[in-house]
């Protein structure tokens, strides 16, 4: 048997079990409708090796209970007992190298109908070790889906449910056949909205500017992270609409989020982004957001939550 990618331990049905016994029935009403809701949380190892850095733990896991409500999936945890969770969790499994951290609260129910109200949920949390989602040492190439990003009237999409990644995976194969690293996708109104999975920044005239949370974007926790660091270190900042024709004539563009971390993009559709190096913006928000997670002193070390793994 194949050695299993995820790390030993998981919290499933309200316990720390081996990985091999955190299983659901195939009849569950998440795995037939898509009705969970998930967070995305990596822990990096700190310089010196003896602490797992998470950042902002709390705002993933009030997230991942907002997410919860909107599904209707009631959980006997608090935000902050679900992240005292996880730190048991990491103490447990004591890995020794950045790793994902994927809670989700699904619905466990198997009743044979696609409603939410009365169907119970159950919290599970898994880890997994990771490198870099997407390759950081030179810029990515991105393309702009046919896809159009799922609307708040339809899936809501400040709400990570499991069921409207399906967009995301859409999106995301076409853009892999079409040559690129990842998809741009644009909302109802033919504005930008964000990657498959990432939030989207542009440089323009030195500002620094990004989709509002109204525009069928994920509130994304990184996201509101590199506001508060361009506007600390004195960027001008922009929540507004973004024209996909202002992507062609940025200065820069990059992705951000759990996943993607920070992304520097060289070019779109085939057209260069600036000179197509990482821009001295993208720059200084990679280099203040990896210092910190990785032990260095920073001034945001606040939003740092360290566990020993001996």
């Amino acid at each position: 048997m194949a050695e299993s990618p995820l790390l030993p331990y998981a919290f499933f049905e309200g316990k720390v079990v081996p990985i091999a016994e955190a299983t659901v029935s195939i009849a569950t009403h998440a795995l037939q409708y898509g009705t969970g809701c998930f967070a995305g949380v990596r822990g990096y190892l700190d310089n010196d090796g003896s602490t797992i850095n998470i950042f902002r733990l709390p705002d993933h896991m009030r997230r991942l209970v907002q997410s919860g409500l909107i599904i209707r999936a009631d959980v006997p945890y608090a935000p902050d007992d679900i992240g005292a969770i996880i730190v048991d969790l990491v103490k447990k499994n004591a890995p020794k190298q950045n790793i994902y951290i994927r809670p989700f609260l699904y619905k466990a129910g198997l009743e044979l109908t696609p409603k939410l109200a009365g169907i119970p949920a159950q919290l599970a949390i898994y880890m997994m070790p990771l490198g870099d989602y997407l390759d950081l040492s030179h810029p990515i190439r991105l393309g702009v889906s046919s896809w159009q990003r799922i609307e708040d009237d339809i899936i809501p999409s400040r709400a990570k449910v499991t069921g409207g990644y399906i967009n995301s995976c859409l999106a995301k194969d076409e853009a892999a056949e079409g040559g690129y690293d990842d998809a741009i996708m644009l909302n109802r109104e033919g504005k930008v909205a964000e990657a498959s999975g990432a939030n989207l920044f542009i440089v323009r005239n030195g500002a620094l500017i990004t989709a509002p949370i109204t525009a069928d974007i994920l509130e994304g926790i990184t996201r509101r992270s590199l506001v508060e660091f361009a506007r600390n270190a004195g960027v001008t900042v922009e929540e507004r609409a973004i024209d996909r024709s202002e992507l062609y004539i940025a200065e820069e563009v990059f992705l951000c989020g759990t996943g993607v971390q920070i992304a520097a993009v060289g070019s779109i559709d085939g057209r260069q982004i600036g000179n197509g190096q990482r821009g001295p913006v993208t720059q200084m928000l990679q280099e203040t957001f990896f210092s910190l997670v990785h032990g260095e002193e920073s001034q945001y070390r606040k939003y740092i939550t360290s566990i020993a793994i001996g």
